[in-house]
This record gives structure tokens, C-alpha cells and sequence, in this order.
């Protein structure tokens, strides 16, 4: 009886590095790299326009190489930012016991966002109701920020900038405390310390994606600015 000899199929070979799927993280770098390059000057703001609209309609590693392969930022290693060491939690009287602010909702809603200056202590409180504290585009003019939050039946929202450090210290009864710990580079930076309790409620804080405190880009955005008025 005659054998047939069985061949293994051949091995899928794997993709290559530039054939692989675009991340958020990926299309984030290369529009970093467009950013400086327009404030720079390297490119015109017509070219920064085009080149950003192509990055989000990339979907492969290998579409975005080329938006940046002749700016110098494409080739320089990026080390991790160091972050800085969070400042402790202020002492007994370092902030006023009284809060310059007070955001209640009962059988309500409350919301507080948009360009608005952050005191040094907030309350929050949610009773059958639900509470925003929107910090994203405030403006921080203590760098210890306290927001006291007490939850019953409700829930509490916090948002904060992504370049700010964010601290969290309570816990829930029957209900959800969540504070997402976020470290900023920058030791000049705010911290928010998010205190509270959940009774059969829901307290969160955590950061808001793309959001960062205008205080600490103003720097770089007045070079943006003066080089697209430049090239308009």
C-alpha cells in the first residue's frame, strides 16, 4: 500500500510592524509631533490642518509614518516623563474648614462646569439627586484643591484636567466610592483630593480625556497661536 506523505500547512507569517492596526496612542503621538512641529514653525498651519486629518483617517501603523517622516520629532527617543512627587494632603487648618463653594442636589440635579475658579474647598452633596463637578476648564488658583463629597441615594461626578494629580479617601455603604489615582508630571501642577461617602449611592473622579489646565500650556499655545496668525 502506497503512503501519502501529508505536508504541514504553511505557517501564517506574522505582520509586519508597519501593517499593524493605528492605536489612539499611536494617532496621539504623531498629532503631538504635528503640534510641536507647528509651533516650530516646520510646517504651515494649511499643512498642520491637512496632516492631523489624515492621522485620524489612518487606520495602520504605516499610514502614519509618513505624516511625520520629515519632521525631526519623529526621530528623537521620547523618555517617560517623570512624575513629580504629589504634595501630602494639607494639614488640620492649612485650608479653611468652611467651603467657598457648596454644590447640592436634592431630587435635583447640580452641575458646576465651563471656565469657573476653583476654590480651595468644595462640598458636594447628592440626595436622591446627582452632582457634576466639571474641573476641567477651571482655573486653579490654589494648587491643593479639597472636594468633600457625601452621596445618599445619589451620585457625584468628578472630572478633572489629564495633567493634574488626582488623590481620593472614603469608601461606600451599600454603594460605589471611585477615585482613579492620576500622578502629574509637573510639580507645580494641582492636586485634587477627592474625600467621601456613598450610602447606597455613587461617588467617582477620575480624568477628562484630551482636557489639560490652560495655565500650565499657555507657554506653548501662545507659540501656536502666533504661528497661525503668522501663516493665515
Amino acid at each position: 500500500m502506497d503512503l501519502q506523505k501529508q505536508t504541514a500547512p504553511a505557517a501564517a507569517s506574522a505582520p509586519a510592524p508597519s501593517e499593524l492596526r493605528a492605536s489612539d496612542a499611536d494617532r496621539d503621538r504623531v498629532a503631538d509631533i504635528l503640534r510641536d512641529a507647528l509651533a516650530e514653525g516646520r510646517l504651515t498651519a494649511e499643512e498642520h490642518a491637512e496632516r492631523v486629518e489624515d492621522v485620524f483617517r489612518a487606520k495602520t501603523v504605516g499610514e502614519l509614518e509618513p505624516l511625520v517622516r520629515d519632521l525631526p520629532g519623529a526621530h528623537q527617543h521620547r523618555t517617560p516623563p517623570a512624575y513629580a512627587a504629589v504634595p501630602g494632603r494639607p494639614t488640620a487648618g492649612a485650608i479653611p474648614a468652611d467651603p467657598d463653594e457648596n454644590v447640592i442636589a436634592v431630587f435635583s440635579s447640580a452641575v458646576r462646569k465651563g471656565r469657573w475658579r476653583a476654590g480651595r474647598r468644595i462640598h458636594a452633596y447628592s440626595i436622591f439627586g446627582s452632582v457634576e463637578i466639571d474641573l476641567s476648564e477651571a482655573i486653579f488658583e490654589y494648587q491643593q484643591v479639597v472636594i468633600k463629597a457625601f452621596s445618599l441615594f445619589g451620585n457625584v461626578e468628578v472630572r478633572v484636567p489629564e495633567n493634574v494629580s488626582l488623590r481620593g479617601t472614603g469608601g461606600g455603604v451599600l454603594g460605589n466610592f471611585e477615585v482613579d489615582t492620576l500622578d502629574a508630571p509637573d510639580a507645580e501642577a494641582p492636586v485634587v483630593f477627592v474625600d467621601g461617602w456613598a450610602v447606597l449611592g455613587n461617588i467617582e473622579a477620575r480624568p477628562k480625556r484630551g482636557k489639560l489646565v490652560a495655565d500650565i500650556l499657555d507657554r506653548v499655545q501662545r507659540k501656536v497661536d502666533k504661528s497661525v496668525r503668522k501663516h493665515l
